[in-house]
């Protein structure tokens, strides 16, 4: 394992102002509003913001405070960040983002999580965290052909194997979570546990299944549909033509910057503009490594190496369920809530399930005290 720092050349940044300064606008397609995309006044506004106001090395600094590490298996060089508590008794937990998230999602659970009693709370709750980058992620390498949750399961395995981490707990949202329940699937004699903070499940296609669910995931279903209708574009184009879509955003730093604004925009609990939600400065750090690290084609392709198993679980095919100990968050802003009366197909054995009254799909970036203290609460139940 080669330890590892995050310093893009000052080349690299005088390159992004450049073409920020040189952006090509199109002409608004309606006034103020986000029913066709997003708006250009507000794109303009951010993207100067991006170019003159936000700091860069800001946010690089504060990403090396943690120890960084980059080492290879089977192939894939993956880049992660293990941050040891001070407590020697600590759980191990390893954490997994999705798309388009990054490491710098877990920058504010970090300190809470690792060194609780500096954070006002019990030093029997902390945790030694892994943080990984998925393959065509950020600082890991390129991602070729076969990466997708089922192949990246055994790379973290072996990743906390190697750390000398016999028993641990895995924890993740968006892919981050389907990654974390193959993990759990293929190695329940180390995971003790299983947290996510997203769940996929697929109706059947059983009339009677459907007539059983309850109120709430009846609604949750036509959620789901509007999902499909309406804010599934991004999906379709990623898991079918992820190449072509790279080289718009590789090329447009505007570009990159509309495609993850989007969805932080609808997938979080924003009022009006993803600021709502998330600080504008994390939001550009997130931004700002798909750039540097011109991962906007290797990290979509997730999704087209994952789409016939996507396909497959929306034409009602079920994985054997994981029968390690688990436990669901269901954020009111994800759009990606879980029937609770399916998810017993997914997790045989769910011993804690909440349903905060905030958030949205990136729990850790946007509710950083829910996320933890959820945590928490599920660890103590399992370890």
């Amino acid at each position: 394992m080669t330890p590892f720092r995050i310093e893009i050349p000052q080349a690299g940044l005088d390159e992004l102002h450049r073409r920020l300064a040189a952006v090509r606008w199109p002409a608004p397609l309606a006034d103020d509003d986000w029913s066709r995309g997003v708006p250009v006044w507000y794109l303009r506004e951010l993207a100067e913001y991006w170019r003159t106001g936000y700091d860069w090395r800001a946010a690089e600094a504060e990403l090396n405070r943690y120890p960084q590490f980059r080492t290879e298996i089977d192939g894939a060089t993956v880049h992660f960040l293990h941050v040891r508590s001070p407590e020697p008794d600590a759980t191990p937990m390893l954490l997994t983002h999705g798309w388009p998230g990054s490491v710098a999602e877990f920058l504010d659970v970090i300190g809470p999580l690792t060194d609780p009693a500096a954070h006002g709370g019990d030093r029997a709750d902390a945790f030694h965290l892994v943080i990984p980058s998925p393959p065509g992620f950020g600082f890991s390498g390129p991602a070729g052909p076969g990466w997708h949750p089922g192949t990246i399961a055994p790379l973290w395995a072996e990743l906390m194997n190697r750390l000398g981490y016999d028993r641990y707990l895995v924890q993740g949202g968006d892919a981050g979570a389907v990654i974390s329940q193959q993990v759990a699937a293929i190695a329940p004699d180390h995971v003790i546990g299983l947290h996510v903070n997203m769940l996929l499940t697929y109706p059947s296609g059983d009339p009677a299944e459907l007539a059983g669910l309850s109120e709430a995931d009846q609604a949750r279903l036509a959620l789901m549909g509007r999902f499909d209708a309406e804010l599934s574009a991004y999906m379709r184009l990623q898991s079918t033509r992820p190449q072509t879509l790279a080289y718009a955003l590789t090329d447009s730093p505007v570009g990159q910057l509309a495609w993850i604004v989007e969805r932080f925009r609808e997938w979080t609990d924003a009022a009006k503009v993803p600021e709502d939600a998330v600080s504008r400065d994390r939001l550009l750090t997130i931004v700002s490594i798909y750039w540097f690290t011109a991962t906007a084609g290797s990290s979509a392709a997730l999704y087209y190496e994952g789409a016939e198993g996507m396909r497959a679980m929306a034409s009602g095919w079920r994985p054997e369920p994981v029968r390690v100990p688990a436990g669901v968050t269901v954020y009111p802003h994800d759009p990606f809530q879980p029937l609770r009366g399916l998810a017993h197909h997914y997790l045989a054995d769910i011993v804690r399930w909440s349903e905060p009254d905030r958030g949205g799909h990136f729990a850790a970036l946007e509710e950083p005290d829910i996320f933890t203290s959820d945590v928490r609460s599920f660890a103590r139940l399992v370890r």
